[in-house]
């Protein structure tokens, strides 16, 4: 019996001093993702209580046309059509909306809009960015990049 209860001891000991696995950083959206399709590579940062997301890396940075670096050509703001795809910033006002979910919009460089977006960790290495416009809906799994 003394056996058995020190056994029980020792479990509950072990359980109660080992961290959480939420608080080692599963639920943490900072570092680089690449996007589903593989086309670009976005770094996620902490920023003002919420998220940021930039462009640091493009499958193809330079435009096959011009022979120069990537511009944000869809844009219908012609004062923006020539910025460079690098360093565009995905989000803006992404405010948590939950234990690792955030929400606020998300810029499309693929037709030059921005629409409503949650971000959630589905992973270590796993991150769901999802977009709608009304009631249509779509996301995609973004990959962490290195560690």
């Amino acid at each position: 019996m003394a056996c058995r209860t020190a056994f029980i001891i020792a479990i509950a000991a072990a359980w109660l001093a080992a961290p959480p696995a939420r608080a080692q950083g599963a639920a943490d959206p900072t570092g680089v993702w690449q996007t589903q399709a593989g086309d670009a590579r976005v770094k996620v940062s902490k920023c003002g209580g919420g998220i940021c997301g930039v462009i640091v890396g493009l499958k193809d940075p330079i435009d096959p046309a011009t022979g120069k670096p990537q511009v944000d050509d869809k844009n219908p703001n012609p004062a923006l059509k020539k910025r460079p795809m690098i360093g565009l910033s995905l989000f803006s006002g992404m405010q948590p909306a939950g234990p690792g979910k955030w929400s606020g919009q998300i810029y499309n460089a693929d037709d030059g809009s921005s629409y409503a977006s949650s971000v959630s960790v589905a992973g270590p290495n796993a991150l769901k960015v999802e977009g709608c416009v009304g009631a249509l809906c779509g996301g995609e799994n973004w990959t962490r990049v290195g560690r």
